[in-house]
């Protein structure tokens, strides 16, 4: 006999995961986010947390204005590195508000190019195939040295060859990041260049950071973007002329080579990664302002299917058993026939300035307004 329609309907909607177990409340949680939105825009992150009774309105902004905004009326707010989180903990200290963190995944930032630039970097001899990369490598290291030392001396594209790679190009070398004023990788950009140009080591003092600012000035450029955007244009038909060097989370790429993967049967072979020899992995840090918020956090910090799912989003998840955060991802990416990128130990860590010295450092070389007078 055949069932009666709302029947019908009510499997589907148990057997989809949107129908929550009976009178069970689903709660709204309000939130600012940057470039980690990424995963909670996610279809299949949106069914899972909607099973746990969640729905995520977001606010989109980025990492460095979310923390200069009035946090009334939101439960959570998520910018994508560790320095816009703690000038949001620090206030709220300040405040006696104290909040909770949580550190769900990581992303480094990366260099997201092209076969052409990445080959013609190996001919000027500051990019390296990773080992075990094979014909088409997907994933270099770079020399920062060497290659922030093309864009101090004046270097173009022209003038190291990429003719010889069929591309025309009499710009300056130099990689894009977003608008430094807003955002996470921006402002951290910022931060590796000047620990590089600083012979390995970050500035101690107020006039020490205001020099180097000055100083490593001409080499960053950005084009006033989020950095989610800045992804966006480099995955973009036209991102080889508009964006040949771009600064984005490791996630976004591998997330675009796991969708063409799956779409197209290989690897996007004519986009790669240039990782710095100095690397720096940011750890986007969400900040619970609400008891619903606390709640949230420790849901994507623990649940296994949220963490299975922000692995097949690129993301390194936390392993609380052995504290890798590359295991699991790599596993995923062989699973699939897709490169896992190599992190050397022999690298050199970045190290950020202190606080207050950065910000002072992302105000000069971006002009941008003091965090009191912004926002």
């Amino acid at each position: 006999m055949a069932l009666p329609v709302p029947v019908i309907g009510l499997v589907l909607l148990m057997a989809s995961g949107h129908l929550l177990l009976p009178l069970e409340r689903v709660v709204t949680i309000e939130a600012k986010m940057a470039s980690k939105r990424d995963f909670f825009e996610d279809a299949e992150v949106e069914r899972l947390l909607m099973k746990h009774g969640f729905r995520v309105r977001i606010t989109r902004m980025g990492s460095r204005e979310i923390a200069v905004q009035d946090f009334e009326g939101y439960d959570v707010v998520f910018p994508s590195g560790q320095p816009a989180a703690d000038l949001i903990t620090r206030e709220r200290a300040a405040a006696d508000r104290p909040v909770t963190t949580y550190r769900p995944f990581v992303s480094p930032i990366v260099l997201a190019t092209y076969r052409e630039y990445a080959e013609a970097l190996r001919d000027a001899g500051v990019a390296t195939p990773q080992r075990d990369s094979g014909d088409n490598p997907l994933y270099y290291t770079l020399n920062m040295k060497g290659f922030l030392n093309l864009t101090s001396n004046g270097k173009r594209w022209d003038d190291i060859g990429i003719s010889r790679h069929g591309v025309r190009n009499g710009n300056k070398i130099l990689a894009q990041s977003s608008d430094i004023c807003e955002s996470n990788s921006g402002g951290t950009y910022l931060g590796l260049v000047a620990f590089v140009e600083n012979k390995n080591d970050a500035p101690d003092n107020a006039a020490a950071a205001e020099r180097l600012a000055r100083s490593i000035k001409p080499l960053l450029v950005e084009q006033g973007l989020p950095s989610s955007e800045k992804a966006e244009t480099y995955l973009s038909a036209d991102g080889k002329s508009i964006s040949p060097v771009a600064v984005v989370y490791e996630h976004q790429f591998l997330a675009h080579q796991i969708r063409y993967r799956a779409a197209e049967g290989t690897p996007d072979n004519g986009r790669v990664l240039l990782y710095p020899s100095t690397r720096f992995v940011t750890e986007p840090q969400l900040v619970a302002l609400s008891r619903d918020g606390d709640r949230l956090g420790d849901l994507i910090t623990k649940d296994p299917e949220l963490q299975e799912r922000a692995v097949e989003l690129g993301f390194r998840v936390r392993d609380s058993g052995s504290g890798s955060t590359s295991d699991q991802l790599n596993s995923f990416l062989a699973d699939r026939d897709i490169p896992a990128p190599v992190t050397s130990a022999d690298d050199t860590k970045a190290v950020l300035p202190r606080l207050s010295l950065l910000e002072r450092m992302i105000q000069i070389v971006g002009d941008c307004p003091p965090l009191a007078d912004a926002g």
